[in-house]
Formats: structure tokens, C-alpha cells, sequence
């Protein structure tokens, strides 16, 4: 399901897969524009201001992996990227620079090509420290258990309002 909000974000819903999770109650956000390109800082500020301390700035691994125990951030703060977020029955996304995407705990994502000025900021909500899955044999079952255990995000990390339920 993919759908338009009334502030301009888009909501969607991925399909549960094998190896790869996803989320069976929280949509992916995707707010378009959200940031100031070529800006950094200001991504991080955002993110912080609303409950998302920013944790790293880098790019976006070449390979499907998710986070099945915290819930992910990333704002584009520079370049451009495809990725695919679901794992192969997903979705593929062109994001450029000022793009941000909330992606829910269990939500597989995958850099499929880049610019070469592509810069990240990457934030996760307060929690564990994130642990990362790649669809290995095992991880399925465990991320099932644990997926539905990670709290619901205390914000979506752009508007500072409520998180959506799907």
C-alpha cells in the first residue's frame, strides 16, 4: 500500500518476505525535500529536535539488511541513490538530496547505485544499540520475535508528530 498524507509524506506498506521481514504495522515514511541539501547539520538538528539522536554519516550498504531490533532514519543530505527497501518483493525508490526515509524496525534496504557525493545522516530513536540482519539462515525467525517487541518510534523524526500505524 502506498499512499499520500496530508502533510505531504508518503506512507507505504511493505509486504512480509522471506528473508527479509519488513514491518507488519508501521509504514515506511518517505518526506520528500525535508532537509536542506548540501546541509548535514540541519538533518541532524531535525532529527534530534524530535526524539532521534543522528548516529552516524556515511551511505547505504550495497546488500539487503535490516534492523530488527530499532527502528532507522536516513536523510540524504548530499548526491543521490536507488534503493530498494523490502528486499526483492519491495519497493525501489529514487531519493536525492533533502530526501528523508523513516524505515520501521525489520525494514530491508539496499543501495542499488549512487552518485558519488552521496552522503547519509543516519539516526535511530533511543534503544539498544541496532543490530544488523542480512536474511542469513536463522535471522528470519528471530527478527519475528523480535520486531514486534521494539517500541513504536516516540515521533516521525521530520514532523515531530505521531508515528502512523499501518
Amino acid at each position: 500500500m502506498h499512499e499520500k498524507r496530508p502533510d505531504g509524506a508518503e506512507r507505504l506498506m511493505l509486504p512480509q518476505g522471506d528473508p527479509i521481514p519488513n514491518n507488519p504495522r508501521l509504514p515506511v515514511l518517505l518526506h520528500r525535500g525535508a532537509v536542506p541539501a548540501g546541509d548535514p547539520a540541519a538533518a541532524e538538528a531535525l532529527f534530534a529536535r524530535h526524539g532521534w539522536p543522528p548516529a552516524w554519516r556515511n551511505g547505504i550498504y550495497a546488500f539487503h539488511h535490516y534492523h530488527p531490533n530499532a527502528h532507522e532514519a536516513l536523510a540524504i543530505a548530499r548526491g543521490q541513490v536507488r534503493v530498494r527497501l523490502g528486499g526483492d518483493q519491495g519497493v525501489t525508490l529514487g531519493l536525492s538530496a533533502g530526501d528523508v526515509v523513516v524505515l520501521p524496525a525489520g525494514t530491508g534496504h539496499r543501495n542499488l547505485g549512487q552518485s558519488e557525493d552521496l552522503l547519509v545522516v543516519g539516526a535511530y530513536p533511543p534503544g539498544p544499540e541496532p543490530e544488523q540482519f542480512t536474511g542469513r539462515a536463522g535471522e528470519l525467525m528471530e527478527a519475528l520475535r523480535a520486531i514486534p517487541e521494539v517500541p513504536d518510534p516516540p515521533s516521525d523524526p521530520v514532523t515531530g508528530r505521531a508515528y502512523p500505524k499501518g
